[in-house]
């Protein structure tokens, strides 16, 4: 039989390790029995034998042998006398095996079928990675960074398939160069044009899930389960979190001796604050908790209604709502109550104020340190001093004062 070199097709398949050798040889299978039953009309008298690893294949036809005469189905039978043609030893009752020559079928037919056979491999890879990656959401990986767009990153798995992480998928504070391995978790596949796409993102909730669980043992064994994650990334998150062993604290397992735990994933998440607080079926003891770092002082709650209001003393009604209100959102998101902050001695008239602990995104720690020093803990405790005073009573530059009072009364000019 005349070889018709089939290596090409053969490779696309090796390139694609994850198709298993069965797969690849039904797959060769069906390209050449729809080629069989174009030409014969049936193929169940016809076996495919894939040669693989030289990249050929043949062609066997059975037929069994009658007499002269008493043909009734040419596919499935051959006369004696033609029989003998082929090998002079044939008896009847015996079955014939000859081989096809596939130029019999035409060249056309033989490159159409070439054709069909890379199609439904190129197919096969797709459905593979769409499978692989389907089975893999919600899990972190590891890629290199190839492209930067402006709308998104293309990235490149350990085996060259393309990742996309959307600019919406990254945290405002991220920038990556070409080159550089970032995490991400996997968000979804998507299919465009029959092609898989597949979607990270390191804004998920998951993404942070999956870093406890990595930082974590307690988590990844069963110990600690992780109740619910609300997040505003780059910003604030709180986490809340449960201990199936009362010999274990959740919170302190998962924040780590001085912060050891957590300090790794706020790195990962861009100096994103992280609340980790324990979780409680008691509605009430869970607000208070969310609205970490402040303290209340009482609460009104309407279960019906998933409304409550929540009482505060004056210094500490900043920290509840914290920066452009996201400590608020994310405590009315963790309960799945509506939030009101109140001032528990309605006789104040306490302008609204914020915590300079808010401003470490954007202050540096020995900055605020010194303020703390000399009395000032609040925005508006640093903006009631003349910049002459601070300089006075700080060891801070005089440039340093006024980029400080600059940020601080932007913040306010926000509110």
């Amino acid at each position: 039989m005349a070889s018709i070199n089939l290596i090409e097709a053969f490779q696309d398949f090796k390139d694609a390790e994850n198709i298993d050798r069965p797969t690849m040889m039904k797959v060769v299978e069906d390209v050449f029995k729809t080629l069989l039953r174009k030409k014969y009309t049936s193929d169940e008298n016809f076996d495919v034998i894939v040669n693989a690893e030289k990249g050929d294949l043949e062609i066997i036809r059975r037929r069994m042998i009658v007499e002269d005469g008493q043909v009734e189905d040419p596919l499935a039978q051959v006369a004696y006398s033609d029989a003998i043609k082929i090998e002079p030893d044939f008896e009847v009752g015996e079955e014939l095996y000859e081989e096809i020559d596939l130029l019999d079928f035409g060249r056309r037919a033989i490159l159409a079928a070439k054709q069909t056979l890379a199609s439904r491999i190129s197919d096969l890879k797709k459905n593979v990675l769409a499978k692989k990656y389907g089975d893999r959401i919600g899990e972190i990986i590891s890629a290199e960074v190839y492209q930067v767009w402006k709308k998104e990153i293309l990235l490149l798995d350990e085996e060259g398939n393309e990742l996309i992480l959307p600019k919406s998928e990254q945290i405002p504070q991220d920038y990556f160069k070409k080159g550089e391995n970032i995490r991400s978790v996997v968000k979804k596949v998507d299919m465009k044009n029959n092609n898989p796409v597949i979607i990270l993102s390191r804004t998920s909730p998951d993404f942070l899930a999956k870093l406890l669980e990595i930082e974590v043992p307690e988590i990844f064994d069963g110990l600690i389960v992780i109740k619910k994650i609300v997040r505003d990334p780059g910003e604030r998150a709180k986490v809340a979190v449960e201990s199936f062993d009362d010999r274990i604290d959740p919170v302190g397992a998962c924040v780590g001796m001085k912060g050891s735990r957590i300090h790794g994933i706020v790195r990962e998440l861009k100096n994103e604050n992280i609340d980790v607080i324990n979780w409680t079926s008691n509605i009430q003891l869970l607000i208070q908790r969310s609205l970490t770092p402040a303290k209340i002082t009482s609460m009104e709650l309407d279960n019906e209604s998933k409304h409550a209001n929540v009482y505060l003393k004056p210094d500490q009604v900043s920290l509840a709502i914290g920066r452009r209100g996201v400590n608020i959102k994310l405590a009315s998101e963790l309960t799945g109550f509506e939030l009101d902050v109140y001032r528990d001695n309605e006789g104040e008239t306490d302008e609204f104020d914020i915590d300079l602990e808010e401003f470490s995104d954007e202050i540096d720690s020995w900055i605020i340190d010194e303020l703390k020093r000399v009395g000032c803990d609040t925005a508006r405790s640093v903006l009631n001093l003349t910049p002459e005073e601070l300089e006075r009573r700080t060891d801070l530059e005089k440039e340093t004062i006024t980029d400080i009072r600059r940020i601080l009364k932007e913040e306010f000019e926000k509110e």
